[in-house]
């Protein structure tokens, strides 16, 4: 198993960590394999994790998705009834056992389709949210194309096997990853440990809910051709570690190498806070604008993934220009914060200005070409 430690360059501006002296991963038996500390954004381990797989139930992850916007956006709401169709009724694989003649609301629907990873469930959601599974397969991958999903392509809601229908752990990972940051109000469910209905009681097949208080969802997924696949994650001391194992030969195994992975990112690595969301880490001269200095900063809190016990020996190095000329747009990038570990370089954080400074009128600019011509 080869295992590696970068900046993951499709999410996020933070560090490559390549530099760093780090045990190797644990041997697992997963074909392919991600391990992400989500709060700064960086891989700890992979295996494999832009070859091309079938997903399985792990799809449902992106009906959810499609799902909650629906919801947010007032499309349906969750004490909405559907009944589920003959095809939704009749499709094979694991099932929340809808009964054609009763109607199931859209909260009951969720549950199945994530606790109980229903196949009838996600039909019937995607008929009831676009009309037909087919046209849903179509929003699935729009949507997988506007969060930088490049490898995916979906055909049904399901994960039923389908020539077409594939992923990679990379893009599972900025799934997971979507579905926790924007709908926190529905992430909940995915820790649920055990869904009833239709007088039948079913436990989430995620054995790490079990296991691990500390590990809150998300999803798994088996076929004869995926093998047994899991993406999990788990919050510890205020950090958010993401994993995907794929193409394992058991259940067993599946939560495993989970385990593994999570226990590797907890034990070797550390993710200290460097700064706040707009908090002030340095001021610049500007000149011919209505104020007189710009704050630079973050528009949000900055982490950076170091080896265990180093994070007190991170130097950082403020770089941004003497002066500047209105006008300044928030948000615009000035300057830099280089980081290093033992006087190595570790990486750069762009730094942007924190408000705009317009132009000052006529005779505040002139006032400072006097000033700038004398400096």
């Amino acid at each position: 198993m080869k295992s590696l430690i970068l900046s993951l360059a499709a999410l996020t501006s933070l560090p490559s960590l390549a530099a760093l002296s780090v045990p190797p991963a644990p041997e697992v038996s997963a074909r392919a394999y991600l391990l992400v500390d989500e709060t700064s954004h960086t891989v700890l381990a992979a295996h494999d994790p832009d070859a091309r797989i079938e997903p399985a139930s792990l799809t449902k992850m992106m009906t959810a998705y499609l799902t909650f916007k629906a919801v947010r956006e007032g499309r349906i709401k969750l004490d909405q009834q559907f009944t589920v169709s003959q095809k939704g009724w009749k499709t094979e694989g694991s099932r929340m056992f809808l009964d054609p003649k009763r109607p199931a609301t859209v909260n009951e629907l969720i549950q199945g389709m994530i606790v109980q990873s229903g196949n009838d469930a996600c039909v019937t959601l995607a008929e009831g949210i676009a009309g037909s599974e087919e046209v849903f397969a179509e929003m699935m991958n729009r949507e997988a194309a506007r969060l930088g999903m490049k490898s995916t392509h979906f055909m049904n809601a399901t994960g039923l096997p389908n020539p077409q229908h594939y992923t990679t752990a990379h893009d599972l990972e900025i799934l997971a990853a979507a579905v926790i940051r924007d709908f926190p109000e529905f992430f909940p469910i995915f820790s649920q440990k055990e869904f009833r209905y239709n007088n039948i009681n079913q436990p989430n097949r995620d054995q790490l809910l079990f296991r691990d208080p500390e590990v809150d969802g998300m999803k798994t997924g088996h076929t004869d051709a995926a093998g047994y696949c899991l993406v999990a994650t788990k919050k510890h001391d205020g950090r958010r570690l993401i994993s995907i194992v794929l193409g394992t030969p058991s259940e067993g195994a599946r939560s495993d190498d989970s385990t593994k992975l999570l226990g590797y990112g907890v034990q070797f690595f550390d993710t200290p806070k460097l700064y706040s969301a707009h908090q002030s880490v340095a001021q610049v001269r500007v000149f011919k604008g209505q104020d007189q200095a710009v704050a630079l900063g973050f528009d949000r809190d900055q982490f950076v993934t170091v080896t265990k016990g180093a994070a007190s020996r991170v130097q950082a190095q403020v770089v941004a220009p003497a002066k500047l000329i209105a006008p300044i747009a928030a948000g615009q990038t000035i300057g830099s914060v280089k980081l290093t570990l033992d006087g190595q370089p570790l990486g750069e954080l762009p730094l942007t200005a924190l408000k705009a400074v317009p132009q000052a009128g006529m005779f505040g600019r002139m006032a400072d070409s006097v000033r700038l011509w004398f400096n």
